[in-house]
């Protein structure tokens, strides 16, 4: 799988996510967000083929139920609607696992789904928390990623050894052949750089 590129869907994506020939951008919705509903299916006790299926059944339900997702950030944010969607689909694997109960779980979400106050799996009963760590995270990648492509590659390297790496800065001063300003100065502007991605990221999510 495609490591994930933006984390936060942008509204011109929703909207276009009704239209199943819209491949370009059902992928560019796949590759922004397979990697957190995964990481949250796994960290909830999922195996990695159950995590995988979690994936698939998401962006599954996600595709039949867009089209009613009116954007408005003071109801509701993307972000929360789909960990409710990821939430159901990570109970479905569990209930799985039960005799008898392969079955069960679609029923259950032809009936369900629409109920927001459904009672989530004893064993995915801290996803909130899991799933705004893994939000953040992602965020932060997805930051990394845009700033990466909007500075000069040198600077890049210098902040990715001093901040991200942590070396000290006259190892990288001597191991970039640059002077200790330089690497100061690339750790400020880019530095900040990152926070106004990181800001425009959680606007465009609503978060």
């Amino acid at each position: 799988m495609k490591t994930a590129g933006l984390l936060a869907t942008r509204r011109s994506l929703i909207d276009r996510l009704a239209d199943w020939e819209d491949r370009k951008h059902w992928q560019e919705f796949f590759d922004a967000y397979w990697k957190l509903i995964y990481s949250a299916a796994r960290k909830s006790g999922l195996t990695d083929a159950e995590a995988q299926e979690v994936v698939q059944e998401t962006v599954i339900t996600v595709a039949k139920k867009i089209d009613k997702l009116k954007y408005d950030p003071a109801v509701g944010s993307f972000k929360g609607w789909l960990l409710q969607i990821t939430r159901w689909r990570i109970a479905d694997q569990f209930r799985k696992r039960e005799p008898g109960n392969t079955t069960r779980a679609r029923a259950i979400d032809d009936r369900q789904t629409a109920t927001i106050e459904r009672v989530p799996d004893s064993n995915v009963i801290d996803l909130e928390a899991l799933w705004e760590k893994e939000w953040q995270e992602n965020l932060f990648a997805a930051a990394i990623a845009r700033v990466k492509k909007k500075v000069d590659p040198k600077q890049f390297q210098i902040f990715d050894c001093y901040v991200r790496k942590e070396w000290p800065a006259q190892k990288v001063g001597e191991r970039l052949h640059v002077n200790i300003g330089r690497v100061y100065l690339a750790r400020h502007r880019i530095a900040a750089l990152l926070k106004k991605e990181i800001r425009a990221l959680e606007k465009i999510s609503g978060t």
